[in-house]
C-alpha cells in the first residue's frame, strides 16, 4: 500500500508539473484535516515519508511559558514529561493515534481535500509560469470569438500548464480578421489570478509588439548589436522605428530591413500589410527631426529648446508628404521624436519675412514725416509711367484734338453741310437753353419739303443766321384767293 502510494505521487508529479514536497505537504493537510472532522480535536499531525511512504499520525501541542489555548499548546514542565528534551517552542507528542482507526469517512473527507488542494497546487504552478512571461511574444490558437474580445488558448512549457489569454477589441489591429482554431502571436500585457486559473490579456496594437518582431527576425536587435531607440505606431496604419548601431562600421537601418528588404517584409506580413519606416537615430535633435520626417525633404530645422519646438521649412511640394495624410506623417514623427514640429513650406517662410520687413518700413515712415520745422520734406515721388500707359495718354489726347476741331468746322459750315444728329433727352434739355432764333431755324428746316430741299442745293446757301431770319412758315394747299376789282372801261 506505501509503495502504491509513492507511486501515485510520482504520476501526479509528472502529470500535473507540481513539485514532490508540495504534493506530500497536500496529503498531509488532507489526512489531518480529516481526523480533525472526526475527533474534534485540533492538536492531531500527520507526517508522511516521501520516500517509503509510511504515514505517521499522532497528537501534539507546542511547549510555551504562558499557556493560551490547551488544544494547541502546554507548558515546559508538561513538555518535558513527555520529552526530556523539550525546549520552548518545540512540538512535543502527546499521543500516538492508530492508523488503522482511519475509516472510510475519513478517507473520503481526505480524497476531497486533495483534490482540491491539487486544483489549487495546479493554478499556482501555472500563474508562476505565465507570470514570469508578462512582456513577452506568446502564440497562441483561437478558441472562441466574442462581440468584445478574442479568447485564446496558451500551453505552458512541457504542454503541462494550460491558461486562457483575453485579445481585446481595441487591442486588435483593424486590418487583421481571426477564425478558429488560428495561431496569434501576441504581446503579454499582464498576468492575473482567476477562479479557473491565470488570465492573460494580450495585445497586437502595442508598439512592443512590434519591438518583439524585430527581435524574432533581426538576430543584431535580438543580440543587441541594433538597438531599437524609440517606436511610434499606430496600429494598422502606419509606424516608425529609430533604430541605432552599437558596433562601428554596422549600418542599423541596413541591417534591420535586411537583404532586398526581407527581414522587415516579414513583419510587415505579420502585421497585414502595415507600412513601417526605419530611420536612424541621431543625438541631435535637428537631425532626428529631420529624418523622422522622411520621405520628406527638410530644408532647414529650428530647435527652441524651452518649449520643446521644432519649426521645419520644407519645399513647397513636399509640404503635404511631410504632413502627411490627416497629418499622420508629422504626428508620427512627434511621438518618435518627442518634440512638437511646426511644419511651414519655403514660400510662406519667405513670404513672411518680407511681410515683416514691409511692416518694419511702414513702422519708421511717420519718424521722419515730423521731421523739425527747418528741414525740407523729400519730395513727393511722381508715379511711374509705363509705356502702355503712355501711348493710351497720346491716344487720347489725339482724339480729343480731334473732336475740338471738327467742332469748330462744323460751327463755321453753310447750313447744307451740316447733319442732323438724333435729338436726345440731354440735347433737348440743352436746346431749351439755347436762343429762340436757332430753334426757330432749327424748326423751319425739319418742315421743309424734299423739293424745296433739293432746290435748296442747287441754290448757293445763305449763312445760318440769314435763313433763321427770312424762315417763313410753310403755305398750305388750300390757297386764299382774293377778289379782282374789275377796271372799268
Amino acid at each position: 500500500m506505501n509503495r502504491d502510494f509513492v507511486t501515485a505521487l510520482l504520476q501526479l508529479n509528472a502529470e500535473k508539473q507540481v513539485p514532490r514536497e508540495q504534493l506530500i505537504r497536500t496529503v498531509e493537510d488532507a489526512i489531518q484535516s480529516a481526523y480533525r472532522r472526526t475527533e474534534g480535536d485540533e492538536d492531531i499531525q500527520v507526517r508522511i515519508d516521501g520516500e517509503t511512504g509510511q504515514i505517521r499520525v499522532f497528537r501534539a501541542r507546542t511547549a510555551v511559558a504562558d499557556v493560551e489555548d490547551p488544544l494547541t499548546e502546554l507548558s515546559l514542565d508538561e513538555a518535558k514529561g513527555h520529552d526530556p528534551n523539550a525546549q520552548l517552542g518545540d512540538l512535543v507528542t502527546t499521543e500516538e493515534m492508530d492508523p488503522e482507526a482511519f475509516g472510510r469517512i475519513h478517507a473520503q473527507t481526505a480524497k476531497q481535500v486533495v483534490l482540491q488542494r491539487l486544483r489549487e497546487a495546479e493554478r499556482d504552478v501555472a500563474y508562476d509560469q505565465f507570470a514570469s512571461r508578462e512582456g513577452e511574444l506568446i502564440t497562441g490558437t483561437v478558441n472562441r470569438v466574442e462581440p468584445r474580445a478574442i479568447i485564446l488558448d496558451l500551453t505552458g512549457q512541457g504542454g503541462i500548464a494550460r491558461a486562457e489569454a483575453i485579445l481585446a477589441t481595441t487591442e486588435q489591429s483593424p486590418l487583421e480578421h481571426y477564425r478558429i482554431g488560428q495561431p496569434v502571436k501576441a504581446f503579454v500585457l499582464e498576468v492575473r489570478r482567476g477562479l479557473r486559473g491565470p488570465q492573460l490579456f494580450v495585445s497586437r496594437a502595442h508598439k512592443n509588439f512590434l519591438r518583439r518582431l524585430f527581435e524574432l527576425e533581426v538576430p543584431e536587435i535580438h543580440s543587441g548589436t541594433v538597438e531599437i531607440k524609440a517606436i511610434a505606431r499606430e496600429a494598422g496604419s502606419r509606424s516608425k522605428v529609430a533604430v541605432a548601431s552599437r558596433q562601428d562600421g554596422l549600418d542599423p537601418v541596413g541591417a534591420t530591413v535586411g537583404q532586398r528588404g526581407a527581414r522587415v517584409q516579414a513583419v510587415v506580413a505579420e502585421l497585414a500589410g502595415e507600412k513601417i519606416d526605419v530611420i536612424p537615430w541621431n543625438d541631435d535633435p535637428a537631425v532626428f527631426v529631420a529624418n523622422a520626417l522622411s520621405p520628406a525633404q527638410v530644408l532647414d530645422v529650428s530647435i527652441d529648446e524651452e518649449h520643446r519646438i521644432a519649426s521645419v521649412t520644407v519645399p513647397e511640394r513636399m509640404l503635404s508628404l511631410a504632413i502627411g495624410r490627416e497629418g499622420q506623417n508629422a504626428r508620427l514623427a512627434a511621438k518618435l521624436t518627442g518634440w512638437r514640429i511646426d511644419i511651414r513650406s519655403d514660400v510662406s517662410v519667405a513670404e513672411a519675412k518680407a511681410a515683416a520687413a514691409a511692416e518694419a518700413a511702414g513702422a519708421t515712415a511717420p519718424v521722419a514725416a515730423d521731421a523739425e520745422p527747418g528741414v525740407e520734406a523729400p519730395a513727393a515721388a511722381k508715379p511711374k509711367t509705363t509705356p502702355k500707359k503712355a501711348a493710351a495718354a497720346e491716344v487720347a489726347a489725339a482724339a480729343a484734338e480731334a473732336t475740338a476741331t471738327t467742332a469748330d468746322a462744323t460751327a463755321k459750315a453753310p447750313a447744307k453741310a451740316v447733319a442732323k444728329p438724333k435729338t436726345t433727352r440731354k440735347k433737348a434739355a440743352a436746346a431749351d437753353d439755347a436762343p429762340a432764333e436757332a430753334v426757330a431755324a432749327a424748326s423751319a428746316e425739319r418742315k421743309t419739303p424734299r423739293k424745296k430741299a433739293a432746290s435748296s442745293k442747287a441754290a448757293p446757301a445763305e449763312p445760318v443766321e440769314a435763313v433763321a431770319a427770312d424762315a417763313k412758315p410753310k403755305a398750305t394747299r388750300r390757297r386764299k384767293v382774293e377778289p379782282v376789282e374789275e377796271v372799268s372801261p
